[in-house]
């Protein structure tokens, strides 16, 4: 089994904080010979459901040496995600969390908006400390 990112328990504690049943953790999808446990050594996948609608979490914790690195990483595994979501469980909508100070600063630069913005990246902005959801970005 792979390691958990660093802070998967505050995102899963922010979820159900705001009323998410966490429903998968994590959430596995087998598609064209390919086992997606999405994971990176230290991140799962969270799928929460509230009201009918059904997401999955891709959890960051952006404390690499490189933030750029890690959103390379991000964004090739969100990327590579949403597109087996959308084959196998087009009903769920698929999140990045992100915590809240590597929002206000890396993800606040225009090349990382340009992406976020080409990508389509549905954002979860998360503190780390308060274990709350701060911002829902879609």
């Amino acid at each position: 089994m792979a390691a958990r990112d660093l802070f998967h328990n505050a995102v899963r504690n922010a979820l159900t904080k705001e009323q998410w049943l966490v429903t998968d953790d994590p959430l596995i999808i087998q598609l064209g010979g390919v086992d997606l446990r999405i994971d990176l050594g230290a991140e799962k996948l969270i799928a929460a459901e509230r009201e009918g609608e059904k997401i999955a979490v891709e959890i960051k914790s952006f404390v690499g040496p490189s933030a750029i690195a890690d959103f390379h990483v991000a964004l090739g595994q969100f990327l590579n995600y949403r597109l087996a979501l959308e084959i196998q469980e087009s009903d769920r909508i698929l999140h990045l969390a992100v915590p809240e100070e590597t929002y206000l600063t890396f993800f606040m630069l225009p090349f990382v908006q340009l992406a976020i913005q080409r990508y389509q990246l549905k954002l979860i902005v998360y503190e780390v400390t308060t274990e709350e959801i701060v911002l829902w970005i879609s």
